[in-house]
């Protein structure tokens, strides 16, 4: 392979998590928008006014910034991308019998802006589709469905340019993988967690130092699958190239993400029949250490009192922010860099929107939560499968998130004859857990105790 293909396609990586650095700021600014055009319609002095106008004259700045940043990004990814092309072309090779072709990984990278590839331009798409090794793939399959064999010894592995997408279909329907800190490994991993920074002490100029104590714990983490088959009814398969592409990956996707989203709420680590990550709120609910809680871990702390907080029913309107303002303080940042997230269903999502209703100098119905939350801060995110007026919260990037390599996306062995129905899987593995638990907290509306009870979908097929 080239060596300039090479490093143009580590030049487009390295932009292109650059540009999604930039993109995942977008929320930051709607939120600041949504709380600058409340304040506007609050604005009853000369002094508010000069103070909002002020604010919006440094966000504008800011975004205008932030646009013209992620703009000249896409643009240089464009670029990079027709010059790998025409590299591509240049040093393309000749066509060899499929038992004698070994996939060449980097080759067939391929990074995405994109979440669907029915989002593509039609250009992309077209490039995408036409590249050689996705041709054979699905000339392969249709073949299959043409003879009705079965799909046995396949190596009919999807080529990698397809891995991408995949990829980007669970950050897509995830909604709590973009706030999660990721970390790929293989193997056992290990994250290291400095102690708290101890105080200095105090004494004469001439003095003797004294020694300062600093601890070090670790969090491992192990490795567990999700993912499942489906299956595809053939007219689709023959519609067109196209449409078997999108709705393969949409489908793989929404699974994989969906349960992520649950196991790092809910998921009940290596407990129980079923192998997962350890879910917040399984954390919080806890009143003492597991068996086999390792020696190098950080301390044990019980946090199911003070971290799971209840509001009584009787509690509405301001009071009720109030009361969620000081629930919040329960979860401590002092290894966050970043703002809040806050999880909860749309039930609760709307309840709260009432509650934080007003009506502004112009006499419009205005609400104080639009995506973020009032007064605390931090944005929301709405997740049907949490019970309703159950709100979960913290500084999720102290939720580690470690994910292994090699998601895969293959057909199955055989395929579904009489139904006329092919099927393909979909798998991705992870391990995860909040290392620093006290960065979370529960609070429950209307008398609700936030709880850890979670139905998964079961797992029927393996002892």
């Amino acid at each position: 392979m080239a060596l300039r293909a090479l490093s143009l396609r580590r030049e487009i990586d390295r932009k292109t998590k650059e540009l999604e650095a930039l993109r995942a700021k977008d929320a930051d600014f709607e939120s600041r928008n949504a709380e600058l055009e409340k304040a506007i319609e609050e604005v009853n002095t000369d002094e508010e006014q000069e103070t909002v106008n002020e604010a919006v004259t440094a966000l504008e700045t800011e975004r205008e910034a932030h646009e013209a940043a992620k703009a000249e990004l896409e643009d240089k990814v464009r670029e990079l991308e027709k010059e790998l092309k025409a590299e591509e072309a240049k040093n393309e090779a000749p066509a060899v019998p499929a038992e004698a072709n070994t996939t060449r990984q980097e080759d067939l990278k391929m990074e995405t802006r994109e979440m669907n590839l029915s989002q593509l331009p039609h250009v992309e798409r077209a490039a995408i589709m036409e590249r050689d090794d996705v041709k054979s793939w699905i000339g392969e399959i249709r073949a299959h469905i043409a003879e009705k064999r079965e799909l046995t010894n396949i190596g009919l592995t999807i080529p990698e340019v397809f891995l991408g997408y995949l990829r980007e279909n669970i950050l897509q329907y995830s909604k709590l993988y973009k706030h999660t800190t990721v970390r790929a490994i293989s193997g056992t991993g290990r994250e290291v967690i400095m102690g708290s920074i101890p105080e200095g002490i105090w004494m004469e100029c001439c003095g003797t130092l004294n020694e300062l104590s600093l601890t070090f714990n670790d969090a491992e983490v192990d490795c567990f699958k999700v993912g499942g088959y489906f299956k595809v009814c053939n007219a689709v398969l023959e519609d067109s190239d196209l449409n078997l592409a999108s709705e393969l990956l949409t489908a793989s996707g929404q699974a994989i993400g969906f349960a992520l989203d649950k196991a790092i709420l809910y998921g009940r680590n290596a407990s129980g029949t079923q192998k997962m990550p350890m879910g917040i709120m399984s954390r919080l609910v806890q009143t003492e250490a597991p068996s086999g809680y390792p020696a190098t871990a950080r301390q044990w702390v019980d946090l199911h009192t003070s971290n799971i907080i209840t509001i009584d029913d009787a509690v509405t309107g301001i009071s009720l922010f109030q009361q969620i303002l000081i629930a919040s303080g329960a979860a401590k940042g002092k290894y966050a860099r970043g703002p809040k997230t806050w999880v909860m269903n749309e039930t609760t999502y709307t309840y709260l929107k009432a509650q934080a209703m007003s009506v502004n100098a112009a006499g419009a119905i205005v609400s104080g939560l639009e995506g973020s939350m009032p007064v605390v801060g931090g944005v929301v995110e709405v997740l049907d499968f949490i019970p309703d007026n159950v709100i979960i919260g913290g500084y999720f990037e102290l939720y580690l998130l470690a994910e292994r390599a090699g998601t895969k996306f293959a057909q199955s062995e055989h395929a579904f004859f009489v139904q006329d129905q092919t099927a393909f899987k979909g798998t991705a593995r992870y391990d995860g857990q909040p290392v620093i638990a006290e960065g979370f907290v529960a609070i429950g509306l209307n008398d609700v105790t936030p709880s850890a009870t979670m139905s998964f979908a079961p797992d029927t097929v393996n002892p």
